[in-house]
């Protein structure tokens, strides 16, 4: 006989008879699963009831699925919102072929599938209680021997996204498909929960999914769809290099584009007129912004989808790449209680990302931040951020006007544009504020010369900007696959490496596996050049704003500059010497 879960809770988990008293009583007024009621109220976590049921049921429980020898042979039978609405997955199968009959999707899939009937084969499942809808899996996929084990909502989701995913045509065919048919449907959708439940067999929609998906899995920051005389191409940008990802024929061209156009509910009619437009999409459990931007060409419009993972944490301050003794200058600097803080860098170059992780730090309760970007890309817990409006004349100008009138300490500007802009931004600082703010410029020296350029007096730059920190991101090399080596004389005389700084030190280059799609590097890191103004620099800007200058004189003050923070990662094994090159190019 079955002991009851309240016993079992009492008993192994120390959960007290009036709160089990006060559960059941939500149970009956309201309705619900006594152990969904239980999480909700914090009174335990998902592991403890199934402990729990797996005590109750004697059914074990695997928190965690292993995907050794994994096959995704049961997702032609299966369709994937049955396995999500009922929580439960298949994790291994063998060769057998049950009968056609015993099908969910009889219409959706050929008549021959694989059996599962293995004695390794395993069942995940959320709920032991859901006897029937287990009964029609056993069926459908015909299993004789099995183990059924309890695991998390998130770990079995997981298996299935991964498993559907894996599943899935690849781009090739999906054009092959779509070149037989010769026949395009674009049909108007809302926000889907998740690209991997979209069972839709128009082949337009099915590609779009997967140049999105795949984008995605690849860890792509950027799509582009890119049309040319006879032909297009769509590749994608991962850790800042362009991949060529298909070359899908001339005619798919406009249906492709106008798909996604209905996707981010853009004008498909204006092909005449940049757009810009966004979609949030979800695949698996990651939540993906999607900001796209299109442009008239002269083989037809030419688009650019930028994915934002809102699902990523946000990197902290020791993590975006700064040594140690520039990360304590920067933690100094940030404790200033006025002044310009600027960050500056080509587009992609990270600046965004280096904000957010400064703010994270110093967000404290007592500390009023206030932010007007364009786009807001992260949300950030417990700050105010603005998003800019051109279209109903929200800008930057507009927004800090009514920004210093909400008492704010600390204001983050999205991008100093324009003279109007600066000179709020100069005002707030010399005021009593802390303003973080990004310019495109090449190096921290030419940001002085920008702001002049902007319009802004020296003697305003010295008395308001108290450091500008230039930075690049380099590739990460991939831990698998990397190999030492030794550099010739000409590389390290490029890279302005003497050979004692190499006597003691492993120096490797990239190789390419599996793990790194081949191409010898995963990730990126932060190289960074800060640049305080001394009171020296402060009384040059005041005479000159030349760049050549200012820098050299930062320079007297031992300020490290891009090339060498980027060959400090060459020496620590981090990147190479030719992606340091790369990015710091003159």
């Amino acid at each position: 006989m079955l002991r009851h879960l309240s016993e079992i809770l009492k008993d192994n988990f120390g959960i007290s008879e009036e709160d089990i008293s006060e559960v059941q009583k939500i149970k009956k007024e309201k309705g619900g699963a006594f152990g969904e009621i239980l999480i909700r109220k914090n009174l335990i976590t998902e592991a403890q009831l199934l402990e729990a049921l797996s005590i109750q049921y004697d059914i074990p429980f695997q928190p965690e699925l292993r995907l050794d020898n994994f096959k995704s042979d049961f997702t032609r039978h299966v369709p994937i919102q049955f396995l999500k609405k009922y929580t439960m997955v298949p994790l291994e199968r063998s060769n057998h072929t049950p009968d056609s009959e015993n099908r969910l999707d009889q219409q959706d899939h050929p008549n021959t599938k694989e059996d599962f009937h293995a004695p390794d084969c395993i069942i995940a499942i959320n709920n032991p209680a859901s006897f029937q809808p287990l009964d029609d899996l056993i069926r459908i996929l015909g299993l004789e021997d099995f183990k059924v084990v309890l695991s998390t909502k998130n770990a079995i989701l997981s298996v299935i996204n991964i498993s559907y995913d894996l599943s899935q045509d690849s781009a090739e065919q999906l054009v092959q498909d779509m070149e037989e048919n010769s026949a395009t449907i674009i049909s108007e959708i809302e926000d889907r929960a998740d690209l991997l439940d979209d069972t839709s067999d128009a082949p337009i929609i099915k590609l779009v999914n997967h140049i999105i998906s795949q984008s995605v899995k690849a860890r792509s920051s950027d799509i582009h769809i890119e049309p040319y005389q006879d032909s297009f191409k769509v590749r994608y940008r991962v850790d800042g290099i362009l991949y060529d990802l298909l070359t899908p024929p001339k005619w798919i061209q406009p249906a492709l584009i106008s798909r996604i156009k209905v996707m981010a509910k853009m004008n498909i009619a204006e092909k005449r007129l940049p757009q810009d437009g966004r979609l949030d999409v979800k695949i698996g459990d990651q939540e993906i912004d999607v900001r796209i931007s299109t442009i008239p060409t002269s083989f037809g419009e030419r688009v650019v989808m930028r994915l934002l993972n809102k699902s990523g944490s946000f990197l902290r301050l020791p993590d975006i790449g700064l040594e140690p003794e520039r990360l304590d200058l920067l933690k100094n600097l940030v404790k200033s209680p006025n002044g310009i803080i600027l960050i500056t860098g080509p587009t992609g170059s990270g600046k965004t990302t280096t904000l957010y992780a400064i703010l994270s730090s110093i967000n404290k309760p007592e500390i009023n931040i206030i932010t007007i970007e364009d786009p807001v890309e992260y949300r950030l817990k417990g700050i105010s951020q603005i998003q800019v409006n051109p279209k109903i004349g929200l800008t930057f100008a507009r927004g800090l006007r009514s920004i210093v009138r909400q008492d704010p300490d600390i204001i983050l500007i999205g991008e100093i544009r324009d003279k109007e802009t600066a000179e709020i931004a100069v005002q707030s600082a010399l005021t009593g504020h802390l303003v973080f703010s990004t310019l495109h410029t090449n190096d921290s020296a030419s940001a002085i010369t920008r702001l002049v350029d902007i319009g802004i007096e020296p003697f305003l730059i010295s008395s308001s900007v108290i450091a500008v920190a230039a930075q690049r991101l380099v590739r990460v090399l991939c831990s698998h696959c990397k190999k030492p080596y030794t550099p010739d004389g000409m590389a390290l005389k490029s890279a302005g490496i003497t050979p004692d700084h190499v006597k003691n030190t492993t120096i490797y280059r990239a190789s390419g596996c599996e793990k790194c799609f081949n191409t010898g590097y995963r990730g990126r890191i932060g190289i960074f050049e800060i640049m305080v103004l001394s009171g020296k620099l402060k009384k040059l800007i005041l005479k000159t704003y030349d760049s050549n200058l200012i820098k050299k004189e930062a320079l007297n003050y031992n300020m490290i500059t891009l090339r060498q923070d980027g060959i400090q990662k060459v020496l620590k094994g981090i990147s190479t010497i030719e992606e340091v090159l790369r990015v710091t190019q003159k």
